[in-house]
């Protein structure tokens, strides 16, 4: 950072990643949470067997067998769920929607559990308790009064158990419609589109131990010291057992650069850290594929001089010829892209991209990790492809220390997907569910969240249930859709916490508080455990152990059968009460819909539970050709908008002290920023050729798209300080800039907005 004159609440941060900050940071989270002993306690429970499941992030657990298995940012989400402060009927009463939806998100969630279910009361501006019976009849009787199932939404927050998310889906479908929108749209869905085209499944293809035995990390796109800090103790062994990391990232990211780990005794009594990125090339918003051709490219070069020379080459011809198509046509697609389009368009030069190439080339084993930096842009699927086929080059697919690694956010997005979650139902889940319930649900397609949003707009939507999430929020054009829910008949949201998507009332509106991760939850056959997918497709149990914050919370699985019985009735003879009583035959029809949870609760019951299967790991390829795919994305991905000079490429992105929509703190450490979250990061050039300072009050407002619909001015009020971001780039913090982002940015073949890539203006404000 450039420290040109002091702004209040920005100042340099010259430590490393970790160490001592980070338990600091941990103890001021369990002591504002007024946790400090019973955190301590439920902390030490976190990721370990017979323990809960962080609710945070999807970074896989070492067996589930560690000590000492949480990180700064998991005992946040720990903590937040687990806080001793509650927020009653008494509040509510004390407090009108009108007032609340004034508040800071921060200050909302903060005000504790919620202990009651809650309905609003139009008359009083107030939500007011209600019976778990009077609620259920409310919700039942709304959507039976709807003109057919499809004008309901049904969105999933990436939170819930694979449990939950099988009964959610179940009672949708039973209902009759594939309208599920969910929190996977909005960030990892160019990997769930994209990878089935090139490989046949939309997961990675590594397992944790992978990176024991790689022998390069590819790092693209992401900042894990953030957002899933606890894989930084998988960079921290890689970088000290001397494995090359080369980071590609807009900004310099300090977990990225050095790191000092908690758990280690010697980093932590002499106040000393680990380098991890060896290389950092702080590409342009938007210029990954421009780099990643660079790098195939290079590979292409280094493979011809060696043949030339009387070597084998650099690319791996059996495995090119045995296992994939489509080479011929990356190659042409690859010799017909100029370095002065790839240095350009990627902000890189020509050397650098190369060293990179050469890197790659002479490891044996490369693992290319990458996060939202890559998918939430116009051309994401297209960044997912494009690492893909950067492997398949060298045969790094399918084999020990080598493969595609998608870092999940939510703790069990790729679970809730796995489990039936999706708008676009293939004929193994229609016959599944046949199989398993005696009905076929419907084949039509539905929606996804771009969709709900556009049908909520239109009115066309009349309802929407949410199972956990900050739907008005997350979302792109947020302050259109949030103006449009008020016009809904009926919104349904089940969540441990008040937040601002709950204050966009409907006609009916209705909060059902439910039990949290870390909270016991007793049914009638006993306690019960859920599960969850992690990002390597780890199926592991998750049990809570806490007391409950209300004697009034329900189950999420036990609420959705609530709501089941009280729409459909006995329609299908589907036993939801059965079904609660007994998770384990939930997990039964898991496994009869879904045959490769075979034994499921047998497996689920060994330590560290099971590994799903992904056959593109052993080299079986599930496409409609049987071979992993090269596939070619004609140009570089630019936007035309940007190449004008008054133009900025904004990112958007994640405070240290937050996850996802939550705001646990003002403060983003590791950026040098504290109390404050109204920061507009930008290059120092950049300000200086818009007669700017550092410390400048800025508007920022988003450049329209041919065909945009006439809607409102989008502009955002923020000040700009330098940064160390390439020329013409900036960012801004998540969720705030959303209102940048226009419904119809998005990528055409994944439907993920563009939170990542936003052409803007930026001008002194008035």
């Amino acid at each position: 950072m450039t420290d040109e004159r002091k702004v209040p609440g920005v100042r340099p941060f010259r430590g490393p990643a970790g160490g001592w900050d980070a338990l600091i940071a941990v103890a001021r989270a369990l002591r504002g949470q007024e946790v400090i002993v019973d955190g301590v306690k439920t902390l030490l429970r976190n990721n370990q067997p017979h323990g809960f499941d962080c609710p945070g992030c999807a970074w896989p657990d070492p067996k589930h067998t560690s000590s000492f298995e949480f990180c700064e940012n998991g005992a946040k989400a720990v903590s937040w769920e687990a806080t001793h402060k509650r927020n009653t009927p008494e509040f509510f009463a004390a407090h009108t929607v009108s007032e609340l939806v004034t508040w800071s998100d921060y200050d909302l969630e903060n005000e504790g559990r919620i202990t009651h279910p809650m309905l609003h009361d139009a008359q009083s501006d107030r939500f007011v308790p209600i019976s778990w019976d009077d609620a259920f009849a409310r919700i039942g009787a709304a959507l039976k009064a709807l003109p057919g199932p499809d004008r309901a939404e049904f969105y999933t927050s990436g939170r819930a158990s694979n449990e939950a998310a099988f009964m959610f889906q179940l009672f949708v479908r039973a209902y009759g419609t594939n309208n599920f929108p969910d929190c996977s749209n909005m960030c990892h869905e160019a990997t769930s589109v994209g990878l089935p085209m090139s490989i046949g499944v939309g997961k990675g293809t590594v397992v944790l131990e992978d990176y024991d035995k790689n022998d390069l990390l590819i790092s693209f796109g992401h900042n894990p010291g953030t957002n899933h800090p606890r894989m930084m103790t998988t960079f921290h062994n890689t970088a000290r057992r001397g494995t090359p990391i080369i980071a590609f990232n807009p900004l310099k990211e300090r977990a990225l650069e050095r790191f000092a780990a908690p758990q280690n005794p010697i980093e932590m009594a002499t106040f000393s850290s680990t380098p991890i990125a060896s290389s950092y090339h702080q590409v342009k918003v938007g210029g990954d594929v421009a780099a990643l051709k660079g790098m195939m490219k290079r590979v292409l070069e280094r493979d011809a001089q060696d043949l030339a020379a009387g070597g084998p080459g650099k690319l791996d011809r059996a495995f090119i010829a045995e296992h994939t198509v489509g080479f011929e046509a990356l190659k042409a697609d690859l010799e017909a892209t100029g370095w002065p389009d790839i240095e350009r368009v990627s902000g890189l030069t020509r050397d650098a991209i190369e060293a990179a190439g050469d890197a790659y080339v002479v490891a044996e084993r490369v693992i290319i990790a990458y996060g939202m930096g890559m998918t939430q842009h116009k051309f994401g699927t297209a960044n997912v492809q494009q690492m893909m086929n950067l492997l398949l080059l060298r045969g790094n697919v399918g084999r020990p220390g080598a493969g595609l690694a998608p870092i999940r956010g939510h703790s069990n997005v790729q679970g809730d997907r796995t489990v039936g979650i999706t708008e676009i139902p293939n004929k193994a889940l229609l016959d599944g569910m046949e199989r398993a319930f005696g009905f076929r649900p419907p084949q039509a397609f539905g929606h996804n969240a771009v969709d709900a949003a556009r049908a909520i707009i239109d009115g066309s939507a009349k309802a929407i249930v949410c199972l956990g999430g900050n739907f008005a929020v997350a979302m792109s054009d947020p302050q259109t859709i949030q103006a449009a829910m008020r016009n809904l008949d009926i919104a349904v949201h089940l969540g441990t916490k008040l937040n601002r998507t709950h204050l966009m009332t409907a006609k009916q509106t209705l909060i059902l508080p439910v039990l949290g991760r870390t909270e016991l939850d007793m049914q009638a056959s006993g306690p019960q455990a859920v599960t969850v997918e992690d990002s390597v497709s780890m199926v592991h149990a998750s049990h809570g152990k806490l007391p409950p914050a209300s004697q009034h919370l329900r189950s999420e699985p036990a609420i959705i059968a609530g709501i089941a019985k009280a729409t459909l009735g006995d329609k299908y003879g589907i036993e939801w009460d059965e079904l609660i009583a007994d998770y384990d035959r939930i997990r039964d029809k898991i496994e009869i819909v879904f045959p490769e949870f075979k034994n499921f609760n047998a497996r689920i019951r060994q330590p560290g539970g099971f590994l799903l299967y992904v056959a593109a790991a052993h080299r079986e390829w599930r496409t409609p050709s049987k071979k992993a795919n090269f596939l070619v994305m004609d140009g570089l991905c630019e936007d035309p908008r940007s190449s004008s000079a008054d133009v900025l490429t904004l990112t958007t992105l994640r405070a240290h002290d937050q996850y996802n929509t939550t705001i646990y703190g003002l403060n983003d450490r590791y950026r040098g920023v504290f109390g404050r979250r109204d920061i507009l990061f930008m290059n120092k050039d950049d300000l200086a050729a818009r007669q700017l300072a550092h410390g400048d009050v800025v508007e920022i407002e988003a450049v329209p798209y041919d065909g945009e619909a006439p809607g409102p001015r989008r502009a955002l009020r923020l000040t700009a300080i330098a940064y160390e971001i390439p020329r013409g780039c900036a960012a801004a913090y998540y969720p705030e800039a959303n209102l940048l982002v226009p419904l119809g940015h998005h990528d055409p073949q994944s439907g993920t907005p563009s939170y990542k890539s936003v052409p803007v203006w930026v001008r002194r404000a008035a």
